[in-house]
């Protein structure tokens, strides 16, 4: 029996996966499902670039505007909600486009990857903020990478959240994400996945990701932030966010105005290069061209669909 087919358009931050694919989806009766770790979250609008009622255009999307602030949301349940999601979108005779550019979320559904969920070891969490406090992350780092030089290489020097995660697996469970991941993909997927890669000249990429934090600026992401320290008061996750964090470094008169757009713009430039380096290593994914027109995009991924 031939397996469902679901489409996956991903790409680095400002590549225009949005707006692809809600032609997409009006073309081939398609409903989206958002594989974004930030569009995630209630009331985080500006700063994650959410498409709004209006850029919808009636289609409809899941998994965005979808948990407080206040939650932790981990891979392990963005699989399952997608999953169900999946199933629902099938179940009305609708295809299914994931659309992100978090490649955990989207590794998770190609690969089938299973993350067991680990029970957050507050104490151990505790240990491991202290030395970064004291020695710096890089000690954490170094150690991480003695345990799981594997999932090390996909990680940045200064992805504090992702070095803990390395570190708390291994105490949690004595197998490294590595080992972890391998014994899980042995269950095989369930739907035809056919992924695709969005990606444009790097200059002209970093300029439209300039522009992007001008507009959000613009929109009044300052303000956004403050609304939420406001309304919530607990951020586990969600403040971690590019842009966010910059933001309340800001507001806590840790940066200039336009030291901290700088900084989100040149973080963003980073993240853009990181998501680049995750898609290519999937050897399926069919790269299309950003700045070619959207239909001759659509063209391309209805050729692929037969």
């Amino acid at each position: 029996m031939q397996k469902p087919k679901v489409i996956i358009i991903c790409g680095p931050t400002a590549s225009g996966k949005t707006a692809l694919s809600i032609e997409l989806a009006k073309k081939i009766d398609g409903e989206i499902i958002s594989a974004d770790s930030m569009q995630i979250y209630k009331d985080m609008n500006i700063g994650t670039a959410k498409p709004d009622e209006e850029e919808k255009q009636g289609i409809k999307h899941y998994l965005m505007d979808y948990v407080s602030p206040e939650q932790r949301y981990s891979v392990a349940q963005f699989k399952i909600d997608a999953i169900n999601t999946i199933e629902k979108i099938i179940a009305k005779g609708k295809t299914p486009i994931i659309v992100g550019g978090t490649g955990l979320y989207i590794d998770s559904l190609i690969y089938g990857i299973e993350y067991n969920e680990i029970e957050i070891d507050e104490e151990y969490r505790k240990e491991l903020e202290k030395i970064i406090e004291e020695q710096g992350l890089k000690i954490l780092y170094e150690k991480a990478n003695e345990i799981d030089s594997e999932a090390m290489k996909k990680i940045s020097v200064n992805d504090k959240k992702r070095i803990m995660r390395v570190l708390e697996i291994y105490k949690a469970t004595g197998k490294t994400k590595t080992q972890q991941e391998e014994e899980s993909k042995k269950n095989g997927v369930q739907y035809n996945y056919i992924v695709f890669v969005l990606n444009m000249d790097r200059e002209k990429l970093y300029a439209k990701i300039n522009r992007r934090v001008d507009i959000m600026i613009e929109k009044g992401l300052i303000e956004e932030v403050k609304e939420l320290e406001k309304k919530y008061k607990k951020f586990p996750t969600a403040m971690q966010g590019l842009g966010y964090k910059e933001v309340v470094d800001y507001i806590e008169g840790k940066y200039t105005k336009e030291e901290m757009i700088e900084k989100i713009k040149m973080e963003s430039r980073r993240y853009a290069k990181r998501q680049l380096t995750w898609f290519r290593k999937n050897k399926e994914a069919i790269w299309l061209n950003a700045l070619e027109t959207k239909e001759n995009n659509i063209q391309q991924i209805l050729e692929h669909m037969q």
